[in-house]
């Protein structure tokens, strides 16, 4: 501080003083006191605050790596929840298309099935009409026997043999054909 008391000796006695001038004495102590601040604050402030600074740069690094990667899964999630959308709209759209195969299987059939039951009852219709014509057919002949004989044994004035009557007008209408056959 000694070499300041000159300068503010000379500032106090009313000297003009050039602030422009270099003073040695000055520039000596004002470099002294800097590198001491410098060694100082090196040693005291800039190691810590160089040290938490790079303590925070890793701190963020790993949160942006890390929030890469959970983006990164977030994304892989994403696309296996989108795949396994996607499979289940084709599944399902599967399921409908076996469903309506499986229904018009199910319509063909049963009009299949329909139509073979309504076959069978007009067959069954046909044949149970063609007995019928064959039971009236032969009631007809019966009764026609049956008349003729009454017929004849007025005509001829007593009865004739039954069993032998009949057979011989049975033998005679089976001998003319059916016209309606």
């Amino acid at each position: 501080m000694i070499p300041l008391l000159p300068t503010v000796a000379l500032a106090a006695e009313g000297e003009k003083t050039n602030l422009l001038m270099p003073a040695g004495g000055l520039m000596f102590w004002t470099l002294v006191i800097f590198v001491l601040l410098m060694v100082v604050l090196t040693k005291f402030a800039y190691k810590p605050l160089l040290e938490a600074v790079e303590a925070r740069e890793a701190a963020l690094e790993a949160a942006i790596s890390s929030a890469q990667a959970d983006r990164d899964a977030a994304a892989k999630l994403l696309a296996e929840q989108q795949a396994a959308l996607d499979a289940a709209r084709a599944e399902a759209q599967r399921f409908i298309a076996d469903g309506r195969a499986t229904s018009e299987k199910l319509k063909a059939s049963m009009l299949e099935e329909t139509k073979a039951q309504q076959q069978e009852m007009l067959e069954r219709a046909r044949r149970e009409l063609e007995n019928e014509k064959v039971r009236a057919i032969a009631e007809m002949r019966r009764e026609a026997v049956d008349l003729a004989l009454a017929g004849a044994s007025k005509v001829i004035g007593k009865n004739l043999d039954d069993t032998s009557n009949r057979k011989l007008v049975e033998d005679f209408l089976a001998s003319i054909p059916a016209q309606g056959r």
